[in-house]
């Protein structure tokens, strides 16, 4: 019974794709309270929180830190990825939660520090006294170098997975998992479903382009025809000529392609050029010769 609790109170380390996740989450609530916030003045004169904005901020994060670091152990973004922080300073490889100075160190490290590097700018940016000058290089010159620091901190993040930021490294505290991990069961079926799917997909994208839809649709409607018996070879030139063989409708400018049907001329005309190998849709004719109609029908058969 020792053993299993001491195992459940065993530390498991963290993947450093889940620690810069969680950091991201963390960004992205920022962001999302921040604009909640905002939108509450909507109504009010524009620029109202302009002048305590960094004021406005640091209050903001520090009841996120309230409700996170100080009560949990851990940031919103970690709670998400059951992760959170263990005191790297204690000697032993157990769990051992945040001590008090390390949370409100945190506090300061974080949320002070914004606050103090918005302000300053806020404060430094217009003046021109020489004094005033000198402390704002100093201050670039801090921020510059904390900036190094955090890249040479997640470039040693990045080859041992420990510390994704510097002030982690700081204060000594490592993120781990709240719970053991157990190995995940992943289905495939859905992936092997969708990659299916988009590889027909793709097949479609391409196969249909080399398909000429009218030919074979003329193909097809020519089947028909002879299977319903709509077209056989005792229809006369005359009776075929009542109607285009394409539009169905009577043949302006009748014209024939050296079969018995009559087309209008730019029906066959525009057929023709789309596709070389036209062939009449009602007996399959291929075009010997387009040449116009040289016969007159009597009104009294076109009426009847």
């Amino acid at each position: 019974m020792a053993s299993s609790i001491g195992n459940e109170k065993s530390v498991n380390p963290v993947l450093r794709i889940s620690q810069l996740d969680a950091l991201e989450l963390n960004k992205a609530l920022e962001q999302l309270v921040w604009s909640q916030f905002t939108s509450c003045f909507h109504g009010f004169k524009p620029g109202v929180l302009a002048h305590f904005e960094p004021e406005v901020k640091a209050f903001l994060w520090l009841v996120l830190w309230r409700f996170t670091i100080y009560s949990k152990n851990a940031t919103v973004g970690q709670a998400i990825l059951n992760i959170q922080y263990k005191n790297n300073l204690s000697q032993t490889e157990k769990y051992q939660p945040l001590s008090k100075n390390q949370k409100l160190w945190y506090l300061i490290l974080t949320v002070g520090g914004r606050w103090l590097e918005e302000r300053c700018y806020d404060l430094f940016s217009n003046r021109q006294i020489q004094s005033f000058c000198k402390i704002k290089s100093c201050i670039n010159f801090g921020a510059g170098l904390l900036k190094l620091c955090g890249l040479l901190n997640f470039l040693i993040f990045l080859q041992k997975g420990t510390f994704a930021t510097l002030t982690e490294r700081i204060l000594g505290i490592r993120s781990v998992f709240c719970k053991p991990q157990t190995v995940r069961h992943i289905g495939f079926e859905y992936m092997n479903r969708e990659l299916l799917w988009h590889g027909f997909a793709e097949f479609l994208i391409y196969l249909l382009p080399l398909i000429n839809v009218q030919k074979l649709k003329l193909k097809i409607f020519s089947c028909c025809s002879h299977i319903a018996g709509i077209s056989n070879s005792k229809n006369t030139l005359t009776a075929h000529c009542k109607e285009c063989s394409l539009c169905g409708e009577w043949p302006t400018m009748p014209h024939t392609i050296g079969c018995s049907h009559v087309f209008c001329y730019y029906c066959i005309k525009s057929n023709y050029l789309f596709d070389m190998y036209f062939t009449c849709p009602k007996c399959g004719s291929e075009v010997q010769s387009l040449q116009p109609l040289k016969y007159k029908v009597e009104m009294t058969e076109l009426h009847a």
